[in-house]
């Protein structure tokens, strides 16, 4: 028997499919931190489609993905294939970055032209176990409730079910022990997902090409690609690059997604309070968008369990200000922190969040600087927001 251990001793039954919960991970030395797989920050994505993606998206990295869509596997996993510039061709970054997966039900089949291989045997492949057989709803639900909390895949852990009411609460018994779970937002995750070296992609020369430093903080790689297909020239580097030190020419400065707490990248931080102050146009998603925050005098905070799905409303606040204006976008989301109301001086709200209200984007009153919490780029999800690469792009072929 295989068991969802939460850190308060509530456990879920289920059965584990893919690599052993004892497995030891990820083989790639990017994802060797150390750390016990099948533990981590339990937390729920609520897309009814792209798991591969979100799995690879480096800013799960140290979370226990619990799906609320029902089905999950029935169309498989794409080629691992990398694309011309060395990075995947279809999925969010090289490696799974989840330590585990939950769900209701796992397809023991699937279908899809581009297919290559079933869940289970990627996830055996990298090392990652799951749970299927799981209630989800009532996971999610108490989550929602509570909060997200630690937890970890165990067997036979010795921790008694008992039926209440009509239906089956997990509860553990007096002399159980809740396993020792370390939380991973006490690193520095972003450390262990970033690229290690600066990288360059060259998109075919144009005249009036621009050239982005881009800074990984765990970047989705559709976010490489929709500068690529844009033809702008990316530098990658990683989130502690000196960029005050850089003398290579650059046209404007993005800021990408990542795991964990932002106040962690101190580094990150300076570097786009530099930027700012050079007057370089910048732009930043999901992490990004806190890490601006910070930089300008802001502040950040952490959601009682954030905002994961490709359905998340947003309202775009009226110029300079942050009350809510009529244009209203679906959105993908994956962050469990938000940028604190309080902003400085000439910076406003620029989306809130049509649920709960919170802080969705930000934005200078010159225009030059701006960020959202959601992602543009989408993989998966909804590209109602696409538009803003764009916009950057315009900013900084204006400034020149």
């Amino acid at each position: 028997m295989t068991q969802l251990i939460l850190a308060d001793g509530t456990a879920f039954e289920g059965t584990s499919f893919g690599a052993p919960v004892d497995a030891d991970g990820p083989s790639t030395p990017a994802c060797r931190t150390g750390r016990e797989f099948g533990t981590g920050e339990v937390v729920f994505n609520t897309g009814m489609a792209g798991y591969p993606e979100s799995m690879t998206d480096p800013s799960y990295h140290g979370q226990i993905l619990v799906f609320t869509y029902p089905l999950i596997g029935n169309y498989g996993v794409p080629s691992e294939e990398l694309n011309e510039h060395g990075f995947s061709k279809y999925l969010e970054s090289e490696n799974i970055h989840v330590r585990a997966i939950v769900c209701a039900q796992v397809s023991e089949t699937y279908s899809h032209h581009a297919a290559v291989q079933s869940l289970q045997e990627w996830m055996t492949k990298h090392g990652i176990p799951g749970l299927t057989g799981v209630d989800t709803r009532m996971l999610t639900k108490k989550l929602r409730e509570h909060g997200v909390m630690l937890g970890a895949l165990v067997q036979d852990s010795g921790i008694r079910t008992e039926e209440i009411g009509k239906e089956k609460t997990r509860v553990p018994s007096p002399e159980s022990r809740v396993p020792d779970i370390e939380d991973p937002n006490t690193r520095n995750l972003v450390a262990e997902v970033s690229c290690k070296d600066v990288i360059i992609y060259d998109a075919p020369p144009a005249p009036d090409q621009l050239t982005v430093i881009a800074y990984d903080c765990g970047m989705k790689r559709n976010i490489l690609r929709s500068f690529l297909k844009r033809g702008v020239r990316v530098v990658r580097v990683p989130w502690d690059f000196d960029l005050d030190a850089y003398d290579g020419h650059y046209d404007g400065v993005f800021i990408s997604n990542g795991p964990g707490d932002p106040k962690t990248c101190v580094p990150t931080i300076k570097a786009v309070a530099c930027a700012i102050e050079n007057n370089v146009p910048t732009f930043g998603i999901c992490l990004g968008n806190q890490l601006m925050a910070l930089a300008v005098g802001g502040d950040t905070y952490k959601l009682k369990y954030g905002h994961r799905g490709c359905n998340q409303p947003c309202v775009e606040c009226a110029p300079h200000t942050s009350k809510r204006g009529e244009r209203c976008i679906i959105t993908s989301q994956n962050h469990g922190f938000a940028v604190d109301e309080t902003l400085p001086k000439g910076w406003s709200v620029w989306f809130r969040n049509a649920n709960d209200g919170t802080v969705e984007g930000i934005r200078h009153e010159s225009g030059r600087f701006f960020s959202v919490q959601f992602h543009p780029e989408a993989t998966p999800g909804p590209e109602d927001a696409n538009g803003l690469f764009d916009a950057f792009l315009g900013i900084m072929r204006h400034k020149n």
